[in-house]
C-alpha cells in the first residue's frame, strides 16, 4: 500500500487528505478555513475522532507547517518518509500543461510565472509545494492543474475576439478552472443518472464557476483566461465591461497593480455587500435587513442563472444539474434562488429534500435531475499522483 497526500490550496483555505492507495482509503482528512485571520479554523477527522480548533494562521505556509506538525504529534504517521507522494492542485497551467506533471525546478518556475494570471491561487499553490519540499525533500511531488479538464473545450468556445496574434504569442484564450471538482462531480453524476449526457456542474464556493459537460467532457466553463472571469465570487468581480478598468484607473489614479488587487480581493460579495467575502456572513446580514447584503446575494444567484441558461443552449438541452463546493453543497437558499428561474428548462425541486441537503433534490415532476454532490477534488489528485509518479 502507498500513502499519498492530496493538497488543495484555495485562496483562503487549505484542504488535505492522506490516502492509502490504490484502495483509496482515507486515513486522515481535514483543512484550514479563513487563512489570514486570527480566527482560522483547523479541523481534521482521524480514526473516527473529529477535532476543530480556532487559532491564528497568518498565511498558507503557516497552515502547511501546522498541518505537518499535527500529523506527527497526533501519531497519524510515524515519520514523514511514510508519505510517498504529494499531489498539489494548481490553479493555472497556461499553455504549458494539458495534464498533471512531476514537479521540478522548471515546473515551479512556470507555476510562479503564471501567478500573474491566477494571483489568488498560483502563488499560494507554490508556497504549498515549497513548504512540503522542505519537510519531504525525497518525496515525489505532482502538480494537478485546474485547467487540464477543460482542454476539451472546442476552439470556438475558448477564443476571444482579440487580434489572433495575441492567442499565438501569449496563449490568450479561455482556460476554465476548478477542473478536478468539475471532473469529479461530472463522473459521479454520470453514475447517478447514466442516461444524462448533458450536464451542467456548478462549483459554488468563495471561488465559483459553472461548466457545461457533454458525454463527460467539458465543452465550456465560466472562468476564462484567469479565474477572475465568470461568476461573482467572494472577492472577485466576475464578468465586467473591460472599459471599466481604464475608467477606474483614470478616475481614482490607480496603478495597474492596484486595479488588479481591486478586482481580485476587494470586489464580489465583499465589494457589493460591504460586509464580508464569506457567503454565510452576507446571508446572515441579509436576514438582519441589510439591503446591500441582500443585493449581493441576488447578483450572485443571477450570475449563476445566467450561465446555466447559456450552457443549456450550448448543450442543446439539459439532463442533469449539479451543485457542489461549500455554498453549493450547504446552502439550500442559494439553490432555491437559482432554480426558481429555471422552470422554463423543466427544473423543479423538492424543498424538503433541498432543505436537508439530500443527494437528489429534484421534484417528482422535474424533467432534469438535480444533484447535490460533495466535491472530492482530492481523490482526483491522489489518482493522478499514482498515475504520474508511477507509484504502487
Amino acid at each position: 500500500m502507498t500513502k499519498i497526500m492530496a493538497i488543495n490550496s484555495g485562496s483562503s483555505s487549505l484542504k488535505f487528505k492522506l490516502f492509502e492507495m490504490p484502495n483509496e482509503e482515507i486515513l486522515v482528512e481535514g483543512g484550514v478555513e479563513r487563512i489570514g485571520s486570527s480566527s482560522a479554523i483547523f479541523s481534521y477527522k482521524f480514526e473516527g475522532k473529529k477535532v476543530a480548533k480556532e487559532l491564528e494562521i497568518s498565511d498558507h505556509e503557516a497552515a502547511v507547517n501546522y498541518l505537518l506538525s499535527v500529523l506527527i504529534d497526533e501519531k497519524m504517521i510515524t515519520s514523514y518518509e511514510e508519505i510517498e507522494g504529494v499531489g498539489h492542485r494548481i490553479s493555472h497551467g497556461g499553455t504549458y500543461y494539458e495534464d498533471a506533471t512531476l514537479i521540478d525546478e522548471v515546473v515551479e518556475e512556470r507555476i510562479g510565472e503564471l501567478g500573474v494570471l491566477s494571483p489568488l491561487h498560483n502563488p499560494v499553490n507554490l508556497i504549498g509545494i515549497r513548504s512540503f519540499k522542505k519537510v519531504l525533500p525525497n518525496t515525489k511531488q505532482v502538480a494537478i492543474f485546474d485547467t487540464s479538464f477543460h482542454y476539451s473545450i472546442p476552439k470556438k468556445n475558448y477564443m476571444y475576439a482579440l487580434p489572433y496574434e495575441y492567442y499565438e504569442k501569449y496563449g490568450i484564450r479561455r482556460y476554465g478552472f476548478h477542473g478536478p471538482s468539475h471532473q469529479y462531480v461530472a463522473e459521479e453524476s454520470a453514475k447517478l443518472n447514466p442516461n444524462g449526457k448533458k450536464t451542467i456542474t456548478c462549483h459554488i464556493g468563495s471561488g465559483a464557476s459553472v461548466s457545461a459537460v457533454l458525454d463527460g467532457q467539458s465543452i465550456n466553463s465560466s472562468m476564462g483566461f484567469t479565474p477572475l472571469a465568470g461568476l461573482v465570487m467572494g472577492t472577485r468581480t466576475g464578468d465586467l465591461d473591460p472599459q471599466i478598468i481604464p475608467f477606474i484607473q483614470e478616475k481614482e489614479g490607480l496603478s495597474p497593480q492596484e486595479v488588479k488587487e481591486l478586482m481580485n480581493t476587494k470586489s464580489g460579495l465583499l465589494g457589493i455587500s460591504g460586509v464580508s467575502n464569506d457567503y454565510r456572513d452576507v446571508e446572515k446580514a441579509a436576514d438582519e435587513g441589510n439591503e446591500r447584503a441582500q443585493l449581493a446575494l441576488d447578483v450572485f444567484a443571477h450570475q449563476v442563472v445566467h450561465y446555466i441558461g447559456a450552457y443549456a443552449a450550448d448543450l442543446n438541452g439539459l439532463d442533469t444539474l449539479v451543485f457542489t463546493a461549500g455554498i453549493g453543497e450547504r446552502s439550500s437558499r442559494v439553490r432555491t434562488s437559482i432554480i426558481n428561474y429555471l422552470t422554463y428548462l423543466g427544473v423543479s425541486i423538492d424543498e424538503e429534500k433541498n432543505s436537508k441537503n439530500e443527494l437528489s433534490i429534484e421534484a417528482d415532476d422535474s424533467k432534469v435531475k438535480v444533484l447535490v454532490i460533495p466535491t472530492d477534488e482530492e481523490i482526483i489528485i491522489a489518482r493522478d499522483v499514482m498515475r504520474i509518479a508511477k507509484l504502487g
